[in-house]
């Protein structure tokens, strides 16, 4: 299931541009390939799966940048799938 991870980022310098985000869980058994985009439609994308304590200490330490990936770790972090009041013990 498919669920609105963020609301509108507007991106101060770059015009009127809004950017919506969603969030879906996956398997390996989902994926259809390596990733990293249509190479015939120039995308060049980097498939980087880490753990998600490990990409919060990236984006603390500045090896994360950009705002999309920021806002979209600090929604998994505080609505998302990895809030602390979300996950049961088991």
């Amino acid at each position: 299931m498919c669920s609105r991870a963020a609301g509108r980022l507007h991106e101060p310098g770059l015009g009127h541009r809004a950017a919506h985000f969603y969030a879906a869980p996956y398997t390996a058994d989902d994926r259809t390939g390596p990733g990293g985009g249509l190479l015939a439609e120039g995308e060049d994308i980097e498939v980087l799966e880490v753990a998600f304590d490990e990409a919060l200490a990236m984006d603390r330490d500045g090896r994360i940048a950009d705002g999309k990936t920021n806002m979209l770790l600090q929604w998994a972090a505080l609505d998302g799938p990895f809030r602390r009041d979300a996950v049961t013990p088991t």
